[in-house]
């Protein structure tokens, strides 16, 4: 007698709309793991370009899943373990081979620690659930997010292909940035997460220009363009954690409030 079990599937058939976004998901884990095979190859600004779409991508799988009512939890674990390959393994990788092997074990170490860190972000992440009262924290992250991170750790190599400066010993430069931006991951410092943000609809036409001029700049200027968008994200951190105290002061004001108010 045959036993009925339940089959694994990728694509529900109750829920066929989630093809698209797990399609850009392992898109993005194949641009990852693409970005390792340009750095043994040495061509590392393919390297960083491919991070770059991969990033790109992760940014638009959940919001295209939401948008196209495509949600699904196989989604929701793909999109974690396609992150710590694109965004934890591949960044290490890549500025293993391109420095942080000048400094031998401790290089590995470096590259470990980054990952393990990464990985430890993601599984808290994905078990973050936020109090009715308090919406507001949905535009805040706890911790430096797993993409903007591995864009911090490539900055170093970043700089390097902008020839803007040129430093004689970027090993200690990388292990700085790998070794902070561990740090800042599996720390609880907010970050904007920006993820409801409303644009009001007079305002619509200049978000466009904004975006068209950008993506003119990284056309034409592209790792300079990626390098300064890294030190203007470095900047935001200590006004996002100043912002997020402001606002939780105000909803910790709001909500005393409201339990005196039961209580009278």
């Amino acid at each position: 007698m045959i036993e009925n079990k339940k089959d694994f599937k990728l694509i529900p058939k109750k829920n066929p709309k989630s093809l698209l976004p797990n399609a850009l998901t392992i898109f993005g884990v194949c641009l990852g793991l693409s970005s390792i095979k340009f750095a043994i190859d040495l061509n590392y600004s393919m390297a960083v370009i491919a991070i770059g779409f991969a990033a790109i991508l992760d940014t638009l799988d959940g919001r295209v899943a939401r948008l196209i009512k495509g949600t699904s939890k196989v989604g929701k674990e793909l999109d974690s373990l396609t992150d710590v390959i694109s965004f934890g393994v591949a960044p290490g990788f890549i500025m293993y081979f391109w420095a942080l092997n000048e400094v031998g074990k401790f290089g590995w170490m470096f590259v470990l620690i980054y990952t393990v860190c990464c990985a430890l972000r993601l599984a808290r992440f994905n078990l973050t659930t936020i109090d009715e009262n308090e919406n507001w924290k949905i535009n805040f992250f706890e911790g430096v997010p797993s993409p903007a991170a591995a864009g911090l750790v490539l900055l170093p190599l970043i700089l390097n292909l902008t020839n803007l400066i040129q430093f004689e010993n970027y090993a200690v430069l990388s292990s700085g940035a790998i070794l902070i931006t561990s740090i800042l991951m599996v720390s609880k410092v907010p970050t904007y997460s920006l993820k409801r943000i409303i644009i009001p609809r007079h305002l619509a036409i200049f978000l466009l220009l904004g975006i068209g001029i950008y993506v003119s700049l990284i056309i034409f200027y592209t790792f300079e363009t990626l390098f300064f968008t890294g030190v203007i994200y470095v900047l935001l951190i200590p006004l996002s954690f100043f912002h997020y105290r402001r606002l939780n002061k105000k909803s910790f004001i709001r909500l005393s409030e409201e339990d005196t108010e039961d209580i009278l």
